[in-house]
C-alpha cells in the first residue's frame, strides 16, 4: 500500500460544558485551525506557525500537535516519520475554545492518514479522550455538531445532540488568557446532593431546549452549580457582560470551556444586538474583546 506524503487537516474550535454539562457536553464552532503535515526524506522535525498568536506556539517536540501525532505512531508500535508541520492559527490560545483539542485531534487524524488508516474513527476518538482527559472538546472537534459523551462498561457512548437552527452561539473572546489548570484549581473536590440534582435537571432541560429552540427552557437550563459559580471570579467583567447579553435578548450566558471566553445563546434575530451589548459591556470594564456569532460546525475534523 502506497502511503500519503502530505495531509492537511482543518479542525474546528469547540465550546464545552454549555452551563450544566460539565465535562460531558460540547459543540463544534465555525472557527478553525489548519494543520499541514509533509513527510521529510531526512530525519527531524520542522514546525512553521502563522496566524494570530503564532509566536506563542512551541516549535519543537514539545508541541502538542506533534505530541499527539507521535502518540498515534507509538500506539501502533511504529516510529513516527520525519515531518514538516505548517500550522495556520485561527483558534485563540487559552481562551476556552478548545485550542488544545484542535491540536490533539489534528495530530491524531494526520498521523492516522499518513500511517495508512490503521485506526477506526472510534479508536482515534478514544485515544484523543485519553490524551485530553475528558471528552467534551475532542469529541465535537473530531466529528462535529453538539455531542454528549458518557462512559460505558466497554468505553464511551457518544450521543448526537440536536441543535435548533434558530439558536446562534455568540462568543465574546477577551484579550486575556485563563489556563485550564487555574480554572480547575478553584473547583471544590466535593459537591452536595442538592447541587448534583440541580445540574442533572438542568442538563436534561438544556438538551430539550437545544432541540426545540424553546427560549423559556434555555433561560433556565443554562444555569449551573458545579463549575461556573467558582470560575466567575477569575473573569473580570463577567457580571456586566452577562447582564448586558441577557438585556439585549440572549437566552443566557455561560463560560465557554474553562474560560475566559463567554458564550451567549440567542435567537437569530437577536444575535447582532447581543454581539454589540457584549462588546460594549467589556469595553466599559476596560477590556477589549472580539465578539462573533459562529455557526455550529457539523463536519468536525476535515481532511483536505
Amino acid at each position: 500500500m502506497s502511503l500519503l506524503s502530505t495531509v492537511t487537516v482543518t479542525v474546528p474550535a469547540t465550546t464545552a460544558n454549555l452551563g450544566p454539562g460539565f465535562d460531558c457536553i460540547g459543540a463544534a464552532l465555525g472557527l478553525y485551525n489548519e494543520f499541514k503535515f509533509t513527510r521529510l526524506d531526512a530525519g527531524g522535525l520542522i514546525i512553521h506557525v502563522t496566524g494570530a498568536e503564532a509566536q506563542k506556539v512551541q516549535t519543537d517536540e514539545s508541541n502538542m500537535l506533534y505530541q499527539a501525532f507521535a502518540k498515534l505512531y507509538q500506539y501502533i508500535d511504529q516510529t513516527p516519520p520525519a515531518v514538516k508541520i505548517e500550522i495556520q492559527m485561527g483558534v485563540p490560545l487559552a481562551r476556552g475554545l478548545g485550542s488544545s483539542a484542535t491540536a490533539i485531534v489534528g495530530g491524531l487524524v494526520a498521523a492516522n492518514q499518513l500511517a495508512g488508516l490503521p485506526l477506526s474513527e472510534m479508536q482515534v476518538m478514544e485515544l484523543a479522550i485519553a490524551i485530553e482527559g475528558h471528552p467534551d472538546n475532542v469529541v465535537p472537534a473530531l466529528i462535529g455538531g453538539c455531542r454528549l459523551a458518557a462512559t460505558s462498561s466497554t468505553g464511551w457512548e457518544i450521543c448526537d445532540v440536536p441543535w435548533h437552527e434558530n439558536i446562534i452561539p455568540v462568543v465574546a473572546i477577551p484579550d486575556f488568557e485563563l489556563s485550564t489548570s487555574e480554572a480547575r484549581r478553584v473547583l471544590p473536590t466535593e459537591y452536595s446532593r442538592a447541587d448534583a440534582i440541580f445540574n442533572t435537571a438542568h442538563l436534561g432541560l438544556l438538551l430539550r431546549g437545544l432541540q426545540t429552540g424553546k427560549g423559556e427552557w434555555l433561560q433556565t437550563a443554562l444555569q449551573d452549580k458545579l463549575h461556573q459559580p467558582y470560575r466567575q471570579a477569575l473573569i473580570p467583567g463577567y457580571d456586566a457582560v452577562n447582564a448586558a447579553a441577557v438585556a439585549a435578548g440572549a437566552y443566557g450566558l455561560v463560560i465557554s470551556g474553562a474560560g475566559p471566553t463567554l458564550l451567549a445563546l440567542a435567537d437569530v434575530a437577536q444575535a447582532k444586538a447581543v454581539e454589540t451589548a457584549m462588546v460594549d459591556a467589556w469595553q466599559q470594564e476596560g477590556i477589549t474583546a472580539i465578539v462573533r456569532s459562529l455557526p455550529l460546525d457539523t463536519q468536525g475534523a476535515n481532511i483536505l
